[in-house]
């Protein structure tokens, strides 16, 4: 019943699926994160999460085409507790349980410069929702391949152009964790919040062989 219960949610339009996530707890959250305290990089009231975050975005305002798209589904937008880049966040090593970012790394240039960062804030977790290129308008894209994204972080390379990056399967996404030596815990495959990506647990405290590098 789950495998088909997973296929017909897949198959209804998005805003119904966003609705149909925000009326059950995600289970895969609650478990790892309940309890706990932590940021959210680019939180959006469509996308909830049953854990105490604060909102950190880029951006302060609220009228960007994100906040229009967050009222568009979920009618309000979610407010911004921090501005600040997600991958330079003004926050003291291991200063929060943990960092949630969901549909957001994808927008980052070089993901292993956040995947870092995030190491180094959270002191329990990195809890990511990444989108499957499969299941979503990537879907004609090759996957970005890891060595591409090494030598993105090894070169500095960065952009103020916002776009979808880079495009992982979960596999290839864990990949990646292993090569900059992030310890992942748990993967689900496809998410079962609105599943179109897929969700992967860190243990951020084990700490990653790039750190020395920044």
């Amino acid at each position: 019943m789950g495998v088909i219960r997973d296929r017909t949610v897949a198959a209804l339009p998005l805003r119904l699926r966003w609705w149909l996530a925000q009326r059950g707890e995600y289970e895969l959250a609650v478990r790892y994160l309940g309890g706990l305290s932590g940021v959210e990089i680019g939180g959006g009231a469509h996308n909830r999460f049953p854990v105490d975050a604060i909102n950190i975005d880029r951006f302060g305002e609220m009228d960007t085409e994100y906040k229009d798209e967050e009222r568009r589904l979920a009618r309000r937008a979610l407010a911004v507790d921090i501005v600040a880049p997600g991958d330079d966040l003004p926050l003291e090593d291991k200063s929060v349980d943990f960092v949630l970012a969901s549909h957001v790394i994808e927008h980052f240039p070089d993901p292993v410069k956040a995947l870092l960062e995030w190491e180094r804030v959270a002191s329990r977790y990195i809890f990511l929702v990444v989108p499957h290129r499969d299941r979503t308008f990537d879907s004609d894209r090759e996957l970005t391949p890891v060595d591409e994204l090494i030598e993105r972080h090894a070169s500095g390379f960065s952009s103020d152009e916002d776009r979808h990056w880079s495009v992982w399967s979960c596999e290839s996404f864990v990949e990646l964790c292993q090569r900059i030596g992030l310890s992942v815990i748990e993967t689900e495959d496809p998410d079962k919040k609105v599943g179109n990506g897929f969700a992967v647990v860190i243990a951020a405290s084990a700490g990653s062989s790039l750190s020395a590098e920044k």
